[in-house]
């Protein structure tokens, strides 16, 4: 078992997530795994972690580093990304285990973040230059011959059944637990860690997520984060050209 990070991406005409998977210990801060996912115009298909959909991140997981790469090198490509849609920190309970609850659905406004993944649906062009994302030149309304793609990164893209709906694509980065605790371990937060977070809330957070997520039948693309970043971005790159782009 390991954690896991998610990406989403939407592409209108098709959509791909991308998901990486790892529990998440602190606002900002997610082991385990996340997710992005990514749609293109002009047809939003079923969705498809990441890096995307839900996405669930192990510590140092990844995805971060892989949705900066794809957002770089697909074409009118925008980023939604989880971790901006925490709640304040004075709404975060404190639950049994003892600790702040940052690992939850609770954690999030996930409505707000719906609302922002449908204005980029509602209008790609329009959401890409008021993000200031360069758009394909002469593009002032989207049409079906453009492609325009969103990428979602997050720790719970794939546990929200409204956002699952939406991608075309889902990624999931998955991390063993010896090496996700070890990156963590190597990694400098502002406020520490406190003792016992990783193994008495965070793995197990993480465990009881990837469980829901099975137990739903989420259809993700598992990718290993012990790969090379270069062998995953080529993964993930080829993946999107080939079920979206290509199809356009």
């Amino acid at each position: 078992m390991g954690e896991d990070d998610h990406s989403g991406i939407l592409h209108e005409g098709a959509r791909a997530a991308l998901r990486e998977r790892s529990p998440r210990g602190r606002a900002g801060r997610a082991p385990g795994g996340s997710g992005a996912g990514a749609a293109r115009r002009p047809h939003l298909g079923p969705g498809v972690p990441s890096a995307g959909g839900e996405r669930r991140l192990v510590t140092n997981g990844g995805k971060t580093t892989l949705t900066n790469r794809l957002i770089k090198a697909l074409p009118n490509c925008c980023v939604v990304h989880q971790d901006d849609f925490f709640k304040p920190q004075d709404q975060i309970e404190v639950g049994e285990d003892g600790f702040k609850q940052w690992d939850v659905l609770d954690s999030l406004d996930m409505e707000a973040m719906v609302s922002t993944v449908r204005a980029w649906i509602e209008n790609p062009v329009k959401f890409a230059r008021s993000h200031g994302v360069n758009v394909t030149p002469g593009s002032k309304e989207p049409t079906s011959q453009d492609i325009h793609i969103l990428v979602i990164e997050g720790f719970l893209l794939y546990n929200y059944k409204p956002l699952i709906d939406l991608f075309d694509i889902r990624y999931y980065l998955a991390v063993p637990y010896d090496e996700c605790k070890r990156r963590r371990s190597t990694r400098n937060y502002t406020v520490p860690d406190p003792p016992g977070l990783f193994d008495g809330h965070v793995w197990p957070m993480y465990l009881k997520h990837r469980k829901e997520m099975e137990d739903c039948g989420v259809d993700v693309v598992y990718l290993d984060g012990l790969k090379s970043r270069e062998e995953l971005y080529n993964q993930v790159f080829e993946d999107i050209h080939n079920k979206l782009l290509n199809c356009s």
